[in-house]
């Protein structure tokens, strides 16, 4: 049997994106489990923070609601990201199997809201889910353009040594 050689640089990114990967699905399931207090000071003291930015720029002022819901798609945007760069360097076949991150995306989600069930002073959405789902997706479509684009460099750099 040929034993299959793998590169150290190869190596390093599995862990890093499976230990990324991991530390921010713990990082949703933390923020699930904070009672509904907690996260509102939370949210409010985001809240706060970006509306002194925002003042810099327009005298629009943001609500809680748009926040929270922004919070949602930001995490989830980042995990479809390091699910995709996740799956990229287990398999060269990303695109074939782009179910995967989907539907681990999907599975982090409704075990999200799964847990604010019984969180007390949470409340569960479907509504979250889809947000989450789309924030998935985003994070998804991003990884595959930075990978479209490494590829891109790789096959420029290599078509240029040529000539």
């Amino acid at each position: 049997m040929k034993q299959q050689k793998y590169s150290p640089w190869l190596i390093v990114f599995r862990v890093l994106f499976t230990l990324l990967t991991a530390v921010l699905i713990v990082f949703i399931f933390e923020r699930s489990l904070q009672n509904g207090a907690i996260s509102a000071q939370e949210s409010q003291r985001m809240l706060l923070a970006m509306q002194r930015v925002l003042a810099k720029f327009t005298d629009r002022e943001l609500s809680l609601h748009f926040v929270r819901k922004l919070a949602h798609f930001a995490e989830y945007t980042a995990l479809g990201f390091l699910l995709q760069m996740c799956l990229r360097v287990y398999t060269r076949h990303y695109v074939k199997h782009i179910s995967w991150p989907l539907l681990g995306g999907i599975a982090v989600a409704l075990a999200d809201e799964t847990i604010q069930l019984y969180t007390p002073g949470r409340s569960s959405s479907v509504w979250d889910v889809w947000l989450d789902f789309s924030g998935v997706c985003s994070g998804v479509f991003a990884a595959l353009l930075v990978l479209t684009f490494f590829h891109m460099m790789k096959w420029f750099i290599l078509h240029d040594m040529e000539g």
